[in-house]
């Protein structure tokens, strides 16, 4: 999760920019112009400024040099009209990332470039997290299942063998990714993700190879892909198992070769990357189905780890669940989040199928939900996301037990008073879509 801010004096270009980030679990502030963005940059750092060129006052190159002079570590988009590309490249000159043309073709278009220049700081920057005082999580607090596979990940990791992490959605196939990564010796190199079914076969092509000036509309200049940006560290292939069969081809010739052409490009880039893959996905019976490569298994499955489902790990349950409050406390502004005993015990006793994903909605509902720091069994919601409170049943005749309905407008409604009326941050913690979440506030006449 980055921190964004949006320089434009266009309030509903800034909106719909803001919306898509927030969506992608950024936290995005805005400014409407360059005098009010400079006051925001002396109050606290970001990782990325999108910024307008023109605007009155303070315009956006010379807001371009201040950043870069006060925050040289922060990376800058700049947005231009298409009339003004020359500004765009002067921009470039002075530091800027990159540039984007206005009006934006597709949220699509400005995650892309986002997530590249995010790509591109965290490896100018590999030790921020610590800076930060940000460490990863462990593989387990304990649980006796998951002791030969945290002994099979050490011994693997020592290595550059590949590795294919299997496992239940939200199992925390990342997490051990990670720990790979941090446990072998490219750790000094960069760790780089892409998750396989978040894109389309062709932004996917190019997120992972990178593309050439001019191979296909839109390609204003060269840009390196994923792969190329993890040379010397760990690249980290995510739900491998939705990949299209074209580019099943295309990656197994990379793993074979270690090398690779950028889209439009005859170029031979060298792939010198250390590769885990991970699926929630029966990656046999694809196979048998036809519908994935069994040649593309064998290349990835050097290396299989299985990890196991959160309902076979009981005893990570309380103390994964008392980290996490502790992350998610400090994201809500309320540190000091505990856990009462009979929450404990209602976490304890559920089963959990979506796993710590599961897990960690359910507790951010609750933080949202409670009245202090203690959260309590009334304030966790179980089952469908989004649905409402469970509530206690009736202590006297003249009680009156809530319906699902009532529970649910009463749970949004308190999320957004948490908010301050922010839609969209209640929409996020909440576990539903900014569109479900003005379908209710219609259907409850809530504003």
């Amino acid at each position: 999760m980055a921190r964004i801010l949006i320089v434009d004096d266009e309030e509903g270009l800034r909106d719909f920019m803001a919306d898509t980030l927030e969506l992608e679990d950024h936290q995005v502030d805005q400014a409407r112009d360059g005098e009010a963005a400079w006051d925001l940059l002396l109050k606290r750092s970001y990782h990325l400024v999108l910024t307008d060129l023109k605007m009155p006052g303070l315009s956006g190159l010379e807001l371009l040099r201040r950043v870069k002079d006060a925050q040289p570590e922060t990376e800058v988009i700049v947005l231009t009209a298409h009339g003004s590309v020359d500004s765009a490249v002067e921009a470039m000159k002075l530091g800027a990332f990159d540039y984007l043309r206005k009006p934006l073709d597709s949220p699509t278009e400005l995650r892309m470039i986002v997530g590249r220049a995010l790509e591109h700081r965290g490896l100018r920057a590999i030790q921020e997290a610590a800076q930060d005082n940000v460490t990863e999580p462990p593989l387990s607090y304990g649980a006796p299942v998951m002791r030969p596979v945290i002994a099979a990940l050490e011994k693997v990791s020592a290595t550059d063998a590949t590795v294919l992490l299997v496992g239940e959605s939200g199992t925390g196939k990342e997490v051990a990714a990670r720990s790979i990564h941090r446990w072998s010796r490219r750790a000094a190199g960069p760790f780089v993700a892409v998750n396989c079914a978040a894109l389309s076969e062709q932004l996917l092509e190019s997120e992972l190879f990178g593309h050439e000036k001019g191979a296909f509309t839109g390609a204003h200049a060269r840009r390196r892909g994923r792969i190329e940006l993890a040379q010397g560290g760990t690249f980290f292939l995510d739900e491998v198992g939705e990949l299209a069969p074209q580019l099943q081809a295309k990656l197994l010739r990379v793993l074979q070769e270690r090398s690779f052409e950028r889209v439009g490009g005859g170029q031979t880039v060298r792939a010198d990357v250390r590769w885990v893959a991970a699926t929630n996905r029966d990656l046999p019976a694809m196979i048998r189905d036809g519908r994935f490569r069994e040649d593309l298994f064998h290349r990835l499955a050097v290396f299989p780890v299985r990890l196991p489902p959160l309902r076979r790990r009981p005893e990570d349950l309380i103390p994964l669940s008392r980290a996490l409050l502790v992350r998610i406390g400090a994201s809500l502004g309320r540190p000091g989040l505990v856990l009462s005993e009979n929450a404990a015990q209602v976490i304890a006793s559920a089963s959990w199928p979506g796993n710590v994903r599961e897990l960690a909605n359910a507790l951010e509902r609750a933080a949202i939900l409670a009245d202090g720091r203690t959260i309590r069994a009334d304030d966790l919601v179980l089952g469908s996301v989004g649905m409402a409170t469970p509530v206690p049943p009736p202590t006297g005749p003249g009680d009156h037990v809530l319906s699902m309905a009532e529970a649910e407008k009463e749970a949004i409604r308190r999320a957004l008073e948490h908010y301050d009326g922010n839609r969209r941050k209640a929409a996020e913690h909440l576990g539903i879509g900014l569109r479900t979440l003005y379908d209710k506030l219609k259907r409850y006449d809530l504003t």
